[in-house]
C-alpha cells in the first residue's frame, strides 16, 4: 500500500509540473554553431598572375562574391565584399559570373579554410592582350572631338570622373574629326588605335551620315555606316581592344527636320544588330538622350550637344562599361542582341 502511495503521488507531481503554465520540462539548448566573416577585395588583375600587386589600384565594383551559404558585394572604390555567416571548414570563394561587368573574366574558385583565413583576394582579368590597361578611347566626328561643350573636352572628363572613382583608376582620351563621315573612320583608326594601345574603344559615328545624299534618299540600312563601323570593330579585335560601340544620338528636336530623327532611328537597329553578330557592348546613348525630361535643352546646336547633353553621353557610356553582364543580357534582348564575351 505503501508503494502505491509512491506512484500516485509522483504521477501527482508530474501532472503538476505539465499544468503550470503549460510549458513541458525540456532538457539544455545546444549552443549556436558559431559562424565568420571573410573580406573579400575583388580587383583587377592587369599582369594576370593571380595576385593584387602595389601597382594594381583598380578595383571591380557589384561583384557578387559567394563562400559557403554567405554572398556579399563587392564596394565601389575600395572593391571590397564583406562575406558573414560562414560556417568553419574547408570551402571555396567564387563570384557569381552574371554580376561582373561585361569582358571581366573570373578566376577558378578560391580555396579557403574558415576561420584561419579571413581577408582573400579575388583577381579579374581582361582580355586585352599587351594593351593599356585602363585606358578608354573614344573614336569618330565632331562630337567625339567635344565640339559644343564648354571646355572643348566633349565627354572625355566627364566619363573620366565617372569612371575614376568607380573603378578607382581610368583614363579616358578621345580622337575626334569634324565633319567626317564614318566610311572615312576605318582609313585612320589603324593610326589612331596604335598611338593609344587602348583597353576600350568607344565608337560613336554616323551622325553626318545622313548628310550624304546617297544615304539620305534610301533606306538607312543600305548606306555604308553599319559596314564602316564592322570594319572599325574588326581592326580594334584583331588588335584585343574592347569595343563598345554607340547608337547615334539625335539632332536638336527643335531644330532638325524628324526626318533626320527617323533615319537615325532606322539605323540605329542596324548597329544594334550589327553589334549582335559582333558580340560587342552597345552604349545606346540615342535613348539616354530621348529619356530626358527636355531632350532640346541638351544641344548647343542642331546636332552638337552642349556641356549637359555630354553628361549625358557619359553616363551612356558609363552604364553600358560597368553594366552587369546579367542586366547587359537582358538589355541587349531586347533588340534581340544575347551578349557572350
Amino acid at each position: 500500500m505503501r508503494s502505491r502511495g509512491i506512484v500516485a503521488f509522483a504521477a501527482g507531481l508530474a501532472a503538476a509540473a505539465c499544468s503550470k503554465g503549460g510549458t513541458p520540462i525540456t532538457g539544455p539548448t545546444a549552443p549556436p554553431v558559431p559562424t565568420y566573416s571573410v573580406t573579400a577585395t575583388v580587383f583587377y588583375d592587369e599582369n594576370g598572375n593571380g595576385l593584387l600587386d602595389p601597382s594594381e589600384a583598380t578595383r571591380v565594383p557589384g561583384v557578387v562574391v559567394a563562400i559557403g551559404t554567405g554572398t556579399g558585394t563587392s564596394a565601389p572604390g575600395s572593391g571590397q565584399a564583406v562575406v558573414t555567416g560562414i560556417q568553419e571548414g574547408s570551402l571555396t570563394a567564387a563570384v557569381h559570373a552574371d554580376s561582373l561587368p561585361a569582358y571581366f573574366q573570373a578566376p577558378s574558385p578560391l580555396p579557403i579554410q574558415v576561420p584561419a583565413t579571413s581577408t582573400i583576394q579575388i583577381p579579374l582579368t581582361l582580355p586585352i592582350g599587351n594593351n593599356n590597361a585602363n585606358v578608354y578611347w573614344g573614336y569618330g566626328d565632331s562630337i567625339t572631338a567635344g565640339d559644343g561643350s564648354s571646355d572643348g573636352q566633349g565627354y572625355r572628363l566627364k566619363l573620366q570622373s565617372l569612371l575614376g572613382p568607380y573603378f578607382a583608376r581610368a583614363d579616358v582620351q578621345t580622337t575626334g574629326r569634324s565633319g567626317t563621315f564614318s566610311s572615312q573612320g576605318p582609313e585612320r583608326i589603324r593610326v589612331w588605335i596604335a598611338h593609344y594601345n587602348p583597353a576600350y574603344m568607344l565608337l560613336l559615328y554616323g551622325t553626318n551620315d545622313w548628310n550624304d545624299e546617297s544615304c539620305q534618299n534610301a533606306d538607312p540600312l543600305t548606306c555604308y555606316t553599319i559596314d564602316s563601323l564592322r570594319q572599325m570593330i574588326e581592326v580594334a579585335k584583331d588588335r584585343d581592344t574592347l569595343p563598345v560601340v554607340a547608337t547615334i544620338i539625335p539632332g536638336n528636336p527643335a531644330l532638325v527636320p524628324p526626318g533626320r530623327n527617323t533615319w537615325y532611328d532606322q539605323m540605329n537597329v542596324g548597329i544594334k544588330a550589327m553589334a549582335q553578330n559582333e558580340q560587342v557592348l552597345v552604349a545606346d546613348l540615342n535613348a539616354e538622350f530621348k529619356a530626358a525630361s527636355n531632350p532640346a535643352s541638351l544641344y548647343s546646336d542642331q546636332v552638337h550637344p552642349n556641356d549637359a547633353g555630354y553628361q549625358v553621353m557619359a553616363q551612356g557610356w558609363f552604364k553600358a562599361i560597368t553594366r552587369a553582364r546579367s542586366a547587359a543580357a537582358s538589355s541587349s534582348r531586347r533588340f534581340g542582341f544575347s551578349f557572350h564575351p
